[in-house]
């Protein structure tokens, strides 16, 4: 199989024009030459041998530079300096970006004439992945550029005759190195052995160093992934040895941006579906809070004390699920979580160390670094889940796509080789875990009606899948290998690229039956197949790969089986099988696109606006808004409120365009449009939470005074004890038969989920696609102390909770999950108990001195939206001027009353006014006085519900309203306590 190039893409015709368009203005290279003219266009003739003359002058080169950053939408640099000839190109991973720079490289020469060329990478797999896309597209490119003579070469310290034929060279000569070949130099000549072998003398290049002949040719250098090369202070010395005539740097996550030529950033390919859909899988498990699981999820320093932040299983009042808690050294989590299994779990250190973070613990083992977490479910059981998981989503793919000729590959990273694969002494291969339980799993699996048909049914199972790892050979012995966990930056890694690079189109072929591949965590960058549809990641702590890294290995289009790339998400979706939840996932990938790129999600910038196109003069060029219009419109943003300091768009702006309300200053009406359209832009997916017309609703004091609200107010203020009466016995048995009916505890259970992400300016989305539940867990659980526990909860006696759970028969339940059934008891027995007492309750009068004053009312503001929960009160009914309503029920009650003459005031009482029961404190909605037939008076207490019939209301709620109809019985004040749907209710 041969992989096909596509010619004319608009995306990397654009990109390769944008670097050729920079040079316009040297002369354009002759049809033909040769090496004796005297000024051989693009060439400079040296003592030893032939390299790249520029003859440009600076003034053009910043025009140049300018007109292609308006082309292509970028802001245009306002300065220069030819010795800082430094362009950068963005291309988000999987859109060709090693394809472009090798295409410009030959435009470069027809158009120019230029000769040398030196690609630095800053690995071995970035180096073996360049050589293969060298070799792969010689003949497309030799029928694009026809006759061109170019030759490549991977740099070799053994070799550096090498160098010689490169400086010598009258055709297109290609150098790839990788920048550790050239990085340590000394001008000390004591210290030469310590340098790279091409930054020494060589006799077999007449006494010149290496870098030397390099030099001279002047070079037109393009660094891979500059973030990881240019990284030190010698790194850039050694780049700037080679004597550059300029550097291109290609990347999809520039650190440092000096001069922008082209961009094609994550958000720019996903919408322009150039790399595949992305969806994110997760294997979690459910009501597993049986053991002491922890999570590190930030550590900071405060004040000079350090802090965690930890993800725990927590307890509160009786129920228990994973909570974030801040800890301090010296904390202990039993007391911080209120769940005795993280007894003897008390903070020892922490260390908030850039890339050092981890917290230990006294008297347990555990030291948990960033995003690594201990405890939960057995780790053995989900990674079988995971990879069955991804085995069937695999599967799936093939139904569709192996009809279209498209091979579906899957990739598992693993951090230690041994998982997977081993050698015994006589050289035999043993199957690691990770092999045997995707064995196991795809047996099962295809043994399923639903693939009965695959063209893979019958190929044994060993050779389905297949391991790329590196060779140990230090500890090898004759007719066996060692397999190591290696790094990915080792020369022990050049095999294993080799041959990866080498298979490359082989595992493209349908009629390859390797399908599911196997590598080691290291291989994050350099190997990219097409055909990659799911990565599962299989570390034994939680993966440290960044998420960008890990969806980068299966980004590109997939191609067929003739080579051809192929388009639309129906077919290009791959499944990232991640070890942690999808939303988490997607918030990590987001926040690295904006630490990577710069891309700040749901912010504008002061320049946002300053790429859009006013006009086109005569010659066609276009004429930008530009820096200072852009500044200008952000500050109105900014004034307006429409967007903070920093240029986080607010919900007033949101709101603004969703009601297209949004208007700018006068000179800006002509590219009104267009400035809406880039704010869109950045509030795409972005839900409006809130309402602008935030308001105050202010106490009208005169009406405290009022004779009206004075008559009600006395009435319903003051305040009440309560005692209790009830059966021991008839307690204990209505416990056990409620918990006999009611209790139903879940095995633990492993979930499922599948989220489809959405990448725009406002930020990583992803929808929930699929929720399901995989099987049940049966675990071994230490045994709490059950008794104790419900004691504490309850405030029962512990020879009654022993009688209640005998009586119930449900202890057999408790072995199943152990803290959701003490959980379940606790709230079942509390909730009957409250019936109990709310039976058996008794109110009475504290005294005429114990009341809530309405001088209360001047305290507290309350807060709202005026047009969504805010009601005006334009009369003097009510003590506030607004009524702050917390449903349409309110809402209806409060228009009403507010229409109604025979309403002579209503309240809706402030939550400082609360009846004190058993089950909790009680806040009634509505206090109102009503006259009938123009003298009677008749005070209520409304307690307003969409509907009032008792079954519709929770036993705790019915049982408060209980309390309060007691509580203002015992007052004696004449006031009744109602529940009612409207005020047309009350009356009745």
């Amino acid at each position: 199989m041969k992989l096909q190039f596509e010619p004319n893409l608009d995306y990397q015709r654009k990109a390769v024009d944008s670097v050729v368009n920079l040079f316009e203005g040297q002369e354009i290279k002759p049809s033909n030459f040769t090496v004796v003219d005297n000024d051989p266009q693009g060439k400079l003739l040296s003592e030893h041998g032939i390299g790249n003359k520029l003859k440009v002058n600076e003034e053009k080169l910043l025009r140049n530079l300018q007109g292609t950053q308006i082309e292509n939408g970028l802001i245009p640099d306002e300065s220069l300096k030819k010795n800082d000839l430094q362009f950068e190109i963005e291309m988000e991973t999987g859109t060709g970006k090693t394809y472009v720079y090798l295409r410009s490289i030959l435009e470069l020469n027809r158009t120019y004439g230029f000769t040398k060329f030196v690609i630095v990478v800053p690995s071995i797999a970035i180096k073996e992945g360049v050589n293969k896309t060298v070799t792969i597209t010689k003949d497309h490119f030799r029928s694009l550029f026809q006759g061109v003579q170019y030759e490549s070469f991977i740099y070799d310290s053994a070799n550096v005759e090498q160098v010689r034929n490169f400086a010598v060279s009258d055709c297109v000569e290609i150098m790839i190195i990788n920048i550790d070949a050239f990085r340590r130099s000394f001008t000390d000549p004591s210290k030469e052995t310590k340098a790279n072998i091409i930054h020494r003398k060589n006799d077999r290049l007449g006494g010149l160093k290496p870098i030397e002949l390099i030099a001279e040719t002047n070079p037109i250098v393009i660094i891979d992934e500059p973030q990881s090369v240019d990284t030190t202070s010698k790194a850039h010395e050694a780049i700037q040895s080679l004597n550059p005539l300029c550097l291109f740097k290609y990347s999809a996550t520039h650190r440092d941006i000096h001069h922008l030529l082209y961009k094609l950033g994550p958000v720019e390919a996903y919408e322009q579906k150039l790399v595949k859909q992305i969806e994110v899988a997760s294997v979690r498990s459910e009501d597993d809070f049986n053991g002491p699981y922890i999570k590190l999820l930030e550590t900071g320093n405060k004040r000079n004390r350090m802090t965690a932040r930890l993800e725990l299983n927590v307890r509160r009042g009786s129920t228990i699920g994973r909570r974030e808690v801040t800890v301090r050294q010296g904390t202990d989590l039993a007391e911080r979580s209120r769940n005795p299994v993280y007894e003897n779990y008390i903070v020892k250190d922490i260390s908030c160390r850039p890339g050092q973070e981890y917290i230990d613990f006294t008297s347990q083992p555990v030291v948990l670094h960033l995003n690594q977490d201990t405890g939960g479910m057995n780790d053995v059981t989900i990674k079988r889940i995971q990879i069955r998981k991804t085995i069937e989503e695999h599967l799936d793919k093939e139904l569709v796509l192996n009809p279209k000729g498209i091979k579906v590959l899957s990739l598992f990273f693993i951090d230690r080789v041994a998982n997977y694969r081993g050698f015994d002494q006589d050289g035999n291969w043993l199957a690691g875990k990770y092999a045997k339980m995707f064995e196991e799993e795809y047996k099962q699996l295809m043994h399923s009606p639903k693939y009965q048909y695959s063209r893979y049914r019958e190929v044994p199972v060993a050779d389905v899948h297949k391991g790329y790892f590196s060779a140990d050979k230090k500890h090898s012995r004759k007719g066996s290998i060692v397999w190591k966990d290696s790094s990915g930056k080792t020369q022990a890694d050049d095999d294993t690229y080799n041959l990866i690079m080498k298979d490359k189109e082989e595992l493209l072929r349908l009629n390859q039956p390797v399908r599911f591949i196997f590598s080691h965590s290291a291989l994050r960058e350099g190997w990219d197949n097409p055909n990659v549809f799911q990565i599962c990641t299989l570390n034994e702590t939680k993966s440290k790969m960044k998420k960008r890294q890990e969806i980068g290995r299966g980004l590109r289009l997939a191609v067929n089986h003739e080579g051809n790339r192929t388009s639309g998400f129906e077919i290009n979706t791959l499944t990232i099988m991640a070890n942690e939840s999808y939303e988490q996932f997607a918030k990590s990938l987001q926040t690295e696109i904006e630490e990577e790129t710069g891309i700040r999600f749901g912010h504008l910038s002061e320049d946002v606006f300053a790429g859009i196109v006013i006009r086109r003069n005569e010659l066609d060029e276009p004429e930008l808004l530009g820096k200072q219009k852009s500044e200008q419109v952000f500050t109105y943003l900014k004034d307006q409120a429409y967007i903070n300091g920093k240029g986080k768009i607010e919900d007033t702006l949101k709101e603004a365009i969703k009601e297209k309300t949004l208007t700018f200053p006068e000179e800006f009406s002509d590219v009104q449009d267009r400035l809406v359209s880039v704010i869109k832009e950045h509030t795409k997916d972005y839900e409006i939470k809130k309402r602008s017309d935030r308001h105050v609703a202010k106490v009208k004091e005169k009406i405290l005074e009022n004779e009206d609200f004075r008559h009600l107010w006395d009435r319903i203020k003051y305040r009440t004890r309560f005692s209790v009466h009830f059966d021991s016995d008839q307690l204990i048995s209505a416990c056990a038969a409620a918990l006999k009916e009611k209790l139903s505890i879940p095995s633990i259970k492993l979930r499922y989920e599948k989220g489809e992400a959405s990448i725009s300016k406002a930020g990583v989305v992803i929808r929930e696609k699929e929720k399901t539940y995989e099987q049940h867990v049966d675990g071994h659980f230490a045994v709490p102390d059950i008794i104790t526990f419900l004691q504490n909860e309850t405030e029962l006696t512990r020879h009654s909770l022993v009688r209640i759970l005998k009586e119930s028969e449900t202890l057999y339940l408790f072995k199943r999950n152990p803290q959701l059934y003490m959980g379940d008891v606790a709230k079942i027995i509390n909730s009957t108990k409250r019936s109990f007492i709310v039976d058996g309750i008794t109110y009475r009068k504290i005294g005429d001195n114990a009341y809530y004053s309405q001088e209360l009312f001047k305290q507290k503001e309350f807060k709202g939206y005026l047009k969504s929960n805010m009601i005006l009160v334009e009369d003097d009914r009510s003590p506030y001027d607004y009524i702050v309503y917390d449903s349409d029920t309110e809402r209806r009650f409060a228009e009403d009353c507010a229409k109604d003459p025979n309403v002579k005031m209503f309240v809706k009482l402030p939550d400082w006014f609360k009846i004190h029961t058993p089950l909790g404190n009680y806040n009634p909605d509505w206090a109102v006085s009503i006259v009938e037939n123009g003298n009677e008076n008749f005070y209520f207490i409304a307690e307003t519900k969409e509907n009032i019939l008792s079954e519709s209301l929770r036993p705790t709620e019915q049982g408060k309203i209980r309390c309060g109809k007691k509580h203002f019985e015992a007052l004696g004040t004449g006031v009744k306590l109602k529940e009612t749907t409207n005020l047309k209710n009350l009356f009745n």
